[in-house]
């Protein structure tokens, strides 16, 4: 009998059990979700402004390279032009050398055709004289 009252001060704890008022358990995590989410988006914010920094950074690098090209090739330019002028020069000075050879040269041409031309002239006047 004392099994048997034990026995059914068990079954009677677990039917009030069973048949008690329920509660339901609200849910603790929504709380802190916000809490969660908010350090979450700041770092995803800190993480896109690092990435939008170093993107940048990196674009005036590329700037900064490119103006450094541009530089030296302007320096480039600018030494080609002077070579090319002074070779300009050089080319002139000698086009005005042969140019004043070469009318030195038919200036001496033109005297002695000059000369040869007085001296067949006067020989044939010589010439015709003696007849």
């Amino acid at each position: 009998m004392n099994k048997t009252l034990v026995l059914a001060t068990v079954i009677a704890a677990a039917a009030l059990v069973a048949c008690g008022k329920k509660e339901e358990a609200k849910p603790a995590a929504a709380a802190p979700a916000p809490a969660v989410v908010a350090p979450v988006v700041e770092a995803v914010k800190d993480g896109a402004a690092t990435a939008a920094a170093g993107a940048a950074t990196a674009a005036a690098g590329a700037a900064t390279a490119a103006a450094g090209a541009a530089t030296t090739a302007a320096a480039t330019a600018m030494d080609s032009a002077k070579d090319a002028a002074g070779a300009a020069k050089d080319a002139a000075g000698a086009a005005k050398d042969a140019a004043g050879a070469a009318a030195n040269a038919a200036g001496d041409a033109a005297k002695m055709a000059a000369s040869d031309a007085a001296k067949k002239a006067a020989d044939a006047a010589a010439a015709a004289m003696k007849k």
